[in-house]
């Protein structure tokens, strides 16, 4: 019994782990997703460029763009990925 509880409490851990420390983006020119490790733990999984290569301004967006922007910005561009 314990040997099970172990097991499980060892495989949510790990689960939880890949999910604050791992993530999805989308390229902001190409439509390819690609897999990253994160620089600092997010609950945030999915992560794409509202702008992606238009001539947008991010002021021209809507608050949730915005955020969704500054996401990808923090843990895509900012990091040397989706060049």
């Amino acid at each position: 019994m314990k040997k099970k509880i172990s097991i499980v409490i060892f495989i949510s851990v790990v689960v939880l782990t890949i999910r604050l420390f791992c993530g999805v983006y989308r390229h902001d020119e190409f439509p390819e997703k690609h897999f990253f490790i994160k620089h600092r733990p997010t609950w945030k999984w999915r992560f794409f460029s509202p702008i992606g290569q238009s001539d947008l301004t991010i002021q021209e967006l809507t608050k949730e763009e915005q955020i969704e922007q500054k996401y990808f910005n923090e843990f895509v561009r900012d990091q040397g990925l989706s060049r």
